[in-house]
Formats: structure tokens, C-alpha cells, sequence
């Protein structure tokens, strides 16, 4: 097995694939100042990117809150679950997101370090 080199030691072939990725990171993200026509994406594109960013936050909330080091959770006394649902509770009595995510910590807080939930 090989040994990596150490810190301050860069090969050849480090460098040459550091330099290939910048290149090709620089080239694909001026691709659109490269041409002089205005760029328009099809409706479809648009109204499918309207949607990105609860995607994104829900593919990065929900393992999170549903899952504890990799594995579903196994008990109800999850704090987690309860600051979910208190949040949740929250913004859609008062449609307030500031309101929901004290909330959803002051429950979170209370059970974890009030009642040793989670740990």
C-alpha cells in the first residue's frame, strides 16, 4: 500500500490533477459568458427549479431528524422528533419561521438536556 505524502509533499501527479480540475471548473462555469446570445431555459427547467430548494433541505433535514448514526430511530424518546413536531406546530398556527425555530430548540433543549433524551 502505498504511503501518502506528508503534509508540505505534493507529487506530480497531485499538482497535474489539481490543475485539471481547476480547468475544467473554470471552463464550465464561464461557459455562460462565453456567448454573446442570451440564455434562456425551457418553462419545464424553471418551474423544476422552483422546487430546488425544498429538495435540498429536506434531503439534508430529514435523514437528520429520523435518523441517529446511521440507523432509524428505535425509541420514542427522541427528542428530535418532538422539537420537529412543536416547530412544525408552530409555523402553521402562526407562519412565523423566527417563532419556529425557537420552538422547535427550546423543545429540543428541554427534552435533551432537561430529561437526558438522545444522549
Amino acid at each position: 500500500m502505498a504511503e501518502l505524502p506528508a503534509f508540505g509533499e505534493t507529487d506530480a501527479w497531485t499538482l497535474l490533477t489539481i490543475a485539471c480540475l481547476t480547468g475544467v471548473t473554470v471552463l464550465t462555469r464561464s461557459l455562460f459568458f462565453l456567448s454573446d446570445k442570451p440564455w434562456t431555459l425551457p418553462h419545464w427547467a424553471q418551474r423544476g427549479l422552483q422546487y430546488a430548494p425544498i429538495a435540498a433541505l429536506g434531503a439534508v433535514v430529514i435523514p437528520e431528524v429520523v435518523m441517529s448514526q446511521g440507523a432509524l430511530i428505535q425509541t420514542w424518546q427522541e427528542p428530535r422528533i418532538f422539537a420537529v413536531a412543536a416547530g412544525t406546530a408552530w409555523f402553521f398556527w402562526r407562519r412565523d419561521v423566527l417563532g419556529t425555530i425557537v420552538t422547535g430548540m427550546v423543545v429540543f433543549l428541554s427534552l435533551r438536556l432537561g430529561l437526558g433524551w438522545g444522549l
